[in-house]
Parts: C-alpha cells; structure tokens; sequence
C-alpha cells in the first residue's frame, strides 16, 4: 500500500504541476481506504489544492482525477464527492501487488534488522515481595509486543527489565517471615518462590494494620500510628541495616529474593516473554547516589540544612522533587536516574528507552526525563514514557498487600484449562494427537489471553473477561487462531508447499470483496510502521482482526479448490496464503502462537 501511495502522489503533484502551475507540499497530500459506499479504493483529499488551483473542489478533483487516468495505468477510473477524489486502481497493479507479497512469505511487512536505531524497552520490572499479577501481564504482553513491532519495523531492539529487589516493601516481606515463617521454605511447604513470600507481604499489611488500631486506641492520631507501628519501624530498621551491609540482613534479602527469582523464571517461560538484559535496583540505585553527588557539584541538585537532596523543576513546569532522604537513603528516582545513565553507557548506539509503566506514574516519568536533561543527556528528550491504564477484573480493583490480586499464574492456568473444556464440549479434538493437545490449549488459552489485553488502545484502562475473551465469535484470539487454522488448512488440500510457487498472479478481475481483502492485509508493513511509531500494539491486533473478518466473508463465497478457472484459482490461493500469512505474522508480533490445526 505504500507503494501504491507513493505512486498516487507523485502523480498528483505532477498533475497540480501541469493543470495549475503549482507543485503541492508532501503534507498536504492525503491518501486514504475509500470508505465501503463508494465506488473505489483510495481517496485523495481536494481541500488543500482548491485555492492555489482557484477552482471549486469538485472541479478540482475532477480535473486531478482525468489526469490520473490518464497518466497513471494503475488508476482505472474515479469519482468526485464533494472534495474527495475517489480512485479505482487496476487488476494488475493488484495482481502484482499480491505476487510479490507472497514471494516475500513469512518476511511480509518486516524491514532489515538494525535499518533503524537502537531501541531499549523496559517491561515488567516487578517487586521482589510478590507474585506477578494481573496488572503485570498487561504490562508484560505490552512491552513485549512493543519490541518485536519495533525489530520488525527494523530497529535494533534491547529487552531489559529493572528488578525492584531492594526497598521498604522488599523489607516488610523480610520481616513478616522472621516473625511468622518458623522457618519455612518454598520447597518445605510445596509454594512456588513468589507465592510464597508474596504470602508474607500480605501477613505485614494485616499486622500493621491491627498494631495501627491498636495505637488509635491509645491516643495516637491517624498519621503518628502510621508512622510509628512496630512493625513497621522494625521494617525500616532492617532496611538501614541492608543499606549498611549487614551480613545477616543481606543474607537473608539475597535468599527471599532467589525464591522470588525462581518463581518468576517459571512464569515467564509460561508466558513466552524473555529479556536480553537484567538490571537491578540493588545495583543501580549506587550509581544514582554518585550522579546525584555530581548534580550537586554541578549545581543542577541542591542539598538542603537537614542533608536532603532536591531538584527544583518549576521553571518546567513541574515541582520540586525528593532525590535522597535526609539519611541519605535512596527513594525510586534514585535508582531511576543511575539505570538510565548506566543504560545509555553500556549502549553507546542506543537512541532512546522505552518505559512500559503504567498511567499513574506519569508525572515520575516526566521529571525524570527532565533530570535526564539536566545532566546533559542527549538522548533525554527522546526517551519514552509508554504509558498505560490499568486493568480491572469484573469483581473491580486489585490490591497486592491485601492479597486481593489475581495471580499471573493462576488467571494463565483458566484460560487453558478453558480453552481446554471449550475444546471438548464442541468435539474439536478428534483429529488432534493426544501429544499436541496440551500445546493447543496454551496456545488458545494464552492467544486469547494476549490478544484481548493488547487489542486495546494502551492509554486506555480496561476490563478483563475472560470467558468473553476465548470466545470463538468476534474480536477475539481464537476466532482469528481458527479462520488462520482453515486458511492453512485450504493450502494444505491444495498441495502447496512452497506459497511462491503461486506467483506470478495472472490480472484476473477482483471483486470488491477480494478487493477489501487485498486491501487489509497489503496494509500490514504500513500498519507495523505506525505502531512502532506510536507503540500500539492495538494496531496490529485489530489489523488481524480486520483481515480475518474479510477472509471469513471472502471464503464463504468464493470457491478456492472447486475452481474451474486456473487462473483464477491461483489468484485465490494466492490471497488465501498471504491473508494468512499476514496474520501470522501480526500474531506473533503480539507474542501470539498460531496452530496449524485446531
């Protein structure tokens, strides 16, 4: 399609050239799908040429478009509605187009590796006192998506996620288990590593809260209970000590962590997500304290009488902000600012970091970026904060240290295990190898999971339902896994192996139906262009969706196998490969495994 475009342009500032002595800026050209009630395929927008042409839009437009037929073979007529100019292109500029889709294959829509500068995105990054949770898959399905539509439209990408293993919160799961654990372990009492001191992070929240109504009733107020529960002073304590380098501290942070780390290995092999690179806040939070000591030198950070550190950023717009206590402990933005500078020098090729966090941070995200910037890092302005909202099951808002969350794990094991079910109740598995089955479900199930998560626009918050989810109707994972399952499933009975060997198309007439098709998934490398320019991967989702829908109704009433004609037959199994070719591809660039058979 941007071949296409660029031929619809150039002509068009040829013919405003010719017809009225004026070449039109690239900007003011606009080429679009012509909508479905008029005849056509691309519309050109009249508006902006009518005053230098000093015509009206229509005698505008109707000028452009004789010269168009005229000069360009691949427009074969045109009408004029108002000030839109609507093209019908030729069977053999979509004859040729389809040919030379299928010979690229599975390389459909993608650009050369490193064409593009190097990207780093940053994904999940959780705390180490607790399980990943719904909330984090979102995040995780995001930015893993993020990096292969970045790669595919031929950047460099490095996946990287920084590890919050140090804190206050890391501290409460610590101290919970040496008032409560009695010892116990992940393997003493069967628990997976994050489950297990995620445990332990929800037990301190119920006992802060019980020693805090305690307090009130002695006659503290709200705020000094807070402050001053024990436990929660006994949390601090530890985390003093873990910044002193307590050995038995350290010893036991460094073994609540592993279990941790084990817990999440296994997930995220389950979720078929992986990193080029971890960092941690245990490391980088160090490197942070030293470019804070020379922000201070500099004068760009100022230490207050009580030995606080702070940047002033109101001339930006924004407040002044914390960057290390009055102790000299280190808070978030710490850490923030040292695993950016530390990133930018380990990659000296590295163009910009991508932030996958969610909407309520921000404003963190915008100060941040600011330091950046006053530090002297080039790159600071084009670093980015990708934001998105939050996602809510039915029941309503999730909260880790109540335990009200729903486990990563647990929510990926129902969409199998429904996935399953659904399978079994409609009778699908007789012709599946009992070896195969369990692969189809995680497909299905974890397809449906992903592709409902990331079919929706990331700046907007979201509910999840999970039994609409997997539902094999509408704009879902498994109607698009199944439509792709037949498509292959033609191919298969038509003997083809090797799809080039479909090409070249002889020009048959496409009807409109074939037409919309073509048009749906020809649009793949543009649409991968967009959503890496605007990291949404929603674009591609209801890309897929899009081409699935056509394919579905183009199938229902043109003959592929029983085809008399020859040329015509290869013509659509030509449009059967690439349209399913198309979505596998879009698929997988949302993390989404396609089945040869279900």
């Amino acid at each position: 399609m941007l071949h296409l475009d660029s031929l619809i342009s150039q002509s068009i500032s040829d013919a405003c050239n010719e017809l009225f002595g004026f070449r039109p800026d690239e900007k003011q050209i606009s080429i679009q799908s012509t909508r479905s009630e008029f005849q056509g395929e691309r519309t050109v927008v009249v508006f902006p040429f009518t005053r230098l042409a000093k015509k009206s839009p229509e005698e505008t437009g109707d000028a452009i478009g004789k010269y168009l037929v005229e000069h360009q073979e691949v427009v074969t007529d045109y009408g004029v509605v108002k000030g839109f100019l609507n093209l019908s292109i030729s069977d053999k500029y979509w004859a040729t187009a389809l040919s030379s889709a299928v010979l690229e294959k599975n390389c459909f829509g993608l650009q050369p590796l490193g064409s593009k500068p190097q990207v780093m995105v940053e994904y999940s990054s959780p705390n180490t006192n607790k399980p990943l949770h719904l909330g984090h898959l979102r995040n995780i399905f995001l930015g893993y998506s993020v990096s292969n539509i970045l790669k595919a439209a031929g950047h460099d990408v490095v996946k990287v996620q920084i590890i919050n293993d140090r804190g206050i919160h890391i501290c409460k799961s610590m101290i919970a288990w040496q008032l409560y654990g009695g010892g116990e372990t992940p393997t003493s009492t069967g628990e997976k590593g994050d489950k297990f001191v995620g445990r332990f992070y929800v037990a301190f929240d119920k006992q802060y809260k019980i020693e805090i109504s305690e307090l009130l009733a002695s006659g503290y107020d709200q705020k000094t209970a807070e402050a001053d529960a024990p436990i929660l002073l006994a949390a601090r304590e530890l985390l003093h000590k873990w910044e002193a380098g307590d050995s038995d501290v350290r010893e036991l942070w460094s073994t609540m962590n592993g279990w941790v780390y084990d817990g999440f290995k296994f997930t995220y092999t389950e979720m078929g997500v992986d990193f080029d690179k971890l960092y941690y806040e245990s490391d980088t939070y160090l490197i942070g304290k030293d470019q804070i000591e020379k922000g201070i030198e500099s004068g760009a950070f100022i230490r207050r009488e009580d030995g606080s550190v702070w940047i002033d950023l109101t001339d930006v717009g924004l407040d002044e902000k914390l960057l290390l206590r009055k102790d000299g402990t280190a808070v978030y933005m710490t850490q923030d600012i040292g695993t950016a500078i530390l990133r930018f020098e380990e990659y000296p090729n590295l163009d910009r970091q991508v932030y996958t966090v969610g909407n309520e941070q921000e404003y963190h995200f915008k100060v941040l970026f600011e330091i950046l910037a006053k530090l002297g890092l080039s790159q600071a302005s084009r670093c980015h904060h990708l934001s998105y909202g939050m996602v809510e099951l039915p029941e309503g808002k999730m909260k880790s240290r109540e335990g009200t969350v729903v486990d990563a794990d647990d929510i990926m094991a129902e969409m199998k295990t429904t996935a399953e079910q659904l399978a079994r109740d409609a009778g699908k598995l007789e012709n599946i190898p009992e070896e195969d089955r369990e692969s189809l479900f995680k497909d299905v199930g974890y397809g449906a999971l992903k592709y409902f998560l990331l079919k929706v626009d990331p700046k907007k918050s979201m509910l999840f339902d999970p039994a609409a989810s997997v539902d094999f109707i509408g704009n879902t994972g498994p109607y698009i896994q199944f439509n792709y399952v037949r498509a292959r499933s033609v191919l298969r009975n038509a003997g083809i192996d090797d799809v080039a060997s479909l090409s070249p198309i002889s020009p048959v007439h496409f009807d409109d139906t074939e037409r919309s098709l073509l048009m749906s998934a020809l649009s793949l490398p543009g649409i991968i262009e967009e959503a890496a320019k605007s990291y949404d991967p929603s674009l591609v989702a209801n890309l897929c969706y899009d081409i699935t829908k056509s394919y579905s109704s183009w199938y229902q009433n043109h003959p592929i196998l029983n085809e008399e004609d020859d040329q015509v037959r290869t013509a659509r199994l030509a449009l059967c490969a690439l349209s399913s070719s198309a979505v596998q591809i879009g698929m997988s660039l949302l993390g989404v495994s396609m089945p040869e058979r279900m």
